[in-house]
């Protein structure tokens, strides 16, 4: 194994997306290499059964995934769960295909351990997005599709994007998650209101008995975000996603003027928007936490706020491939302190 301290700064030297590009390479030639991929994966994935879990009826080895937005054309599966990721959220898919927003469109934040994106949804379209799929699903690990419109749809067409979605992936993945929290489409986040979350999960649900989550945005009230997740609940969603990227730019000390913010920074206002989620709807649906955990410290935290599953996606560029590995010792370490036998025990233990 090497030493990420000595490879990040050469990785830095790059821009992010030339960056994500060469690792992206080196971690296929790792799967390839089947003698190398084995050893990272027995050093990385912890397995322990005390962290296991049945939910949407796969076994989730342990709570920590791979957040959407990194693997976005499914093209990367073996490699995450190499990596220690219980599994894996790829997307966000559109129907058509899309180059996305203009380059530059990814910046970090070195300073403050966090990213910031405007990618808008570049991926190689559904059609692309399902043969690829078609190559590792059913998966040793669960797989999370992601979905959301294209650009060029209209706001009043947009239900149709996400329906056709449904249809041409739902027997590609364990789950599916509607994304209309993206900052980085024009007009989404307009999405994020009563009729449209209802309508959606009203028509989806006819369309499949596969899980439909939703996931929101870290940027409104909390009283909005509980409301908007009653409603998706309510309509048929089968989990909540909390949270997307913030566009609060305030939290970073020079930022760009465009896109959403990941990382460290947002650790507090996801955490905040989770917590209040989980106070409503935890026992009645499956949450999944995402935003700024980057420490088993973290995630404990947000395990003990109801979260079944964590998700992390920046943390992975700044802290690297032994995250996954350490936060999952460190969450054993503290049921071991706490004589906990089981994961679900500590699940919303904060709530009870």
């Amino acid at each position: 194994m090497f030493s990420y301290s000595l490879l990040k700064p050469l990785l830095f030297k790059l821009d992010p997306e030339s960056a994500h590009h060469y690792a992206a390479k080196a971690m296929h030639f790792a799967t390839m290499c089947r003698p190398l991929g084995n050893a990272i994966t027995q050093k990385l994935f912890i397995t322990d059964e005390r962290l296991h879990q049945e939910i949407f009826g796969r076994t989730f080895y342990n709570p920590v995934g791979l957040a959407a937005g990194f693997d976005k054309n499914a093209t990367m599966i073996e490699q995450m769960n190499m990596l220690g990721f219980a599994f894996t959220e790829i997307g966000t898919v559109t129907p058509k295909p899309q180059d996305g927003n203009p380059k530059p469109r990814l910046f970090r934040h070195v300073e403050e351990e966090s990213l910031q994106n405007a990618m808008g949804f570049n991926n190689a379209g559904s059609y692309e997005v399902s043969k690829s799929l078609q190559k590792h699903f059913p998966f040793v690990t669960p797989i999370g599709i992601n979905i959301g419109k294209n650009k060029i749809t209209p706001e009043d067409k947009a239900i149709e994007d996400y329906l056709e979605l449904v249809k041409t992936l739902q027997m590609l993945g364990d789950y599916i998650v509607i994304n209309i929290s993206s900052p980085n489409t024009p007009g989404l986040r307009d999405l994020q209101n009563e009729e449209f979350i209802a309508t959606l999960f009203s028509e989806a649900k006819k369309l499949t008995a596969k899980p439909i989550m939703l996931k929101l945005a870290p940027d409104m009230s909390e009283k909005d975000a509980v409301t908007l997740a009653s409603v998706g609940v309510k309509a048929g969603a089968n989990g909540i996603i909390a949270t997307n990227t913030s566009i609060d730019y305030s939290l970073v000390a020079n930022p760009y003027d465009i896109g959403g913010i990941s990382g460290a920074v947002i650790k507090e206002k996801s955490r905040n928007i989770f917590k209040a989620i989980a106070k409503e709807l935890f026992g009645k649906t499956t949450l999944i936490s995402v935003g700024g955990i980057d420490s088993a410290d973290e995630a404990w935290t947000r395990l003990k706020l109801g979260a079944s599953l964590v998700q992390v996606y920046s943390a992975l560029i700044f802290k690297g491939p032994s995250l996954i590995r350490d936060i999952n010792r460190g969450i054993l370490e503290k049921m071991e302190q706490d004589g906990i036998k089981n994961l679900n025990e500590i699940i919303g233990s904060d709530l009870k």
